[in-house]
């Protein structure tokens, strides 16, 4: 495919820089909630090498998916597909960015935050990515990738997982069910017509999957007031906790009736991105304050 004048913005892009933004955030938030001596160095550290893998893992994800994005609506206007950015420079791009990712946060920060950011790679690459083709389950797969960049901050704060740390990477793993249930649902003959068997896909009806997201949504908020029953946060967290998950289970209820399903689908989508702020902020405010 023939390259039509890269610009900064297209390389940007190739970065999917709010994904990335995401994986960066949550990664501060394990280091934050880890409540670790001040030290300004690792928290730049931990950004850079995070903004790195995460940069590098978007930019080998479209790479690797050039063809089924450039079939899809939601994806065919991406730097690759567009022939906006060459495949050979987005390979190279993006390994680049992945090996330099992992030799510095083994440098800067240490093994067993290099060793997640590894975990995150080969999650993301090496299953995710190849599971979109032929499995059902390709979803979870990428929740469980998703869900390691808390892990590489609580690593870098504490030197070892404890109980708090295992408890964000479960409740980013639940927030991403939902979230992902809601888009897929909106744009599921795009992913009809490259054939991914994902489950908004074999679900023509959608009952399947507004259930399937309502039982995550619960237990993601049952996760979340987890730390206020093992003593690892207040009652105050647990009352910010308590009240956005309520609302974004009613938003999941709102998913199951049939008649307005892809306006509820959008709701719900919406409702996960303010409520993911929300529950990580007030873990963090409680930890640290």
């Amino acid at each position: 495919m023939k390259a039509q004048g890269a610009t900064f913005s297209d390389y940007l892009e190739l970065t999917k820089p709010r994904l990335s933004l995401l994986s960066v955030l949550t990664a501060l938030v394990g280091y934050a909630a880890s409540r670790p001596p001040r030290d300004y160095f690792v928290v730049v550290s931990l950004i850079l090498g995070t903004s790195l893998a995460a940069a590098g893992v978007a930019a080998l994800n479209q790479w690797l998916e050039v063809e089924t994005d450039a079939r899809m609506r939601r994806t065919a206007q991406r730097p690759i597909p567009a022939g906006k950015i060459p495949t050979g420079s987005a390979f190279v791009l993006g390994c680049l960015m992945c090996i330099v990712s992992l030799f510095y946060t083994y440098a800067m920060i240490g093994r067993l935050a290099a060793l997640f950011t590894l975990l995150t790679i080969i999650a993301y690459l090496g299953f995710y990515t190849p599971a979109k083709r032929w499995s059902r389950w390709s979803t979870e797969i990428g929740a469980v990738a998703g869900a390691f960049p808390p892990l590489i901050g609580w690593a870098a704060g504490e030197g070892r997982i404890s109980a708090l740390g295992w408890i964000l990477f479960g409740i980013l793993f639940f927030w991403q069910i939902p979230h992902f249930m809601a888009i897929a649902w909106n744009y599921r003959d795009d992913y009809s017509a490259v054939h991914f068997p994902m489950l908004p896909v074999r679900d023509r009806t959608g009952g399947t999957v507004a259930l399937y997201s309502l039982v995550s949504a619960v237990l993601l908020v049952l996760l979340t007031l987890l730390p206020v029953a093992l003593g690892l946060d207040s009652i105050w967290y647990a009352a910010a906790a308590a009240g956005s998950g309520a609302w974004f289970i009613w938003r999941a209820i709102g998913f199951l009736r049939a008649e307005l399903r892809e306006l509820a689908a959008r709701r719900l989508f919406y409702a996960s991105i303010a409520y993911l702020p929300i529950v990580l902020g007030a873990m963090v405010a409680d930890r640290l304050l």
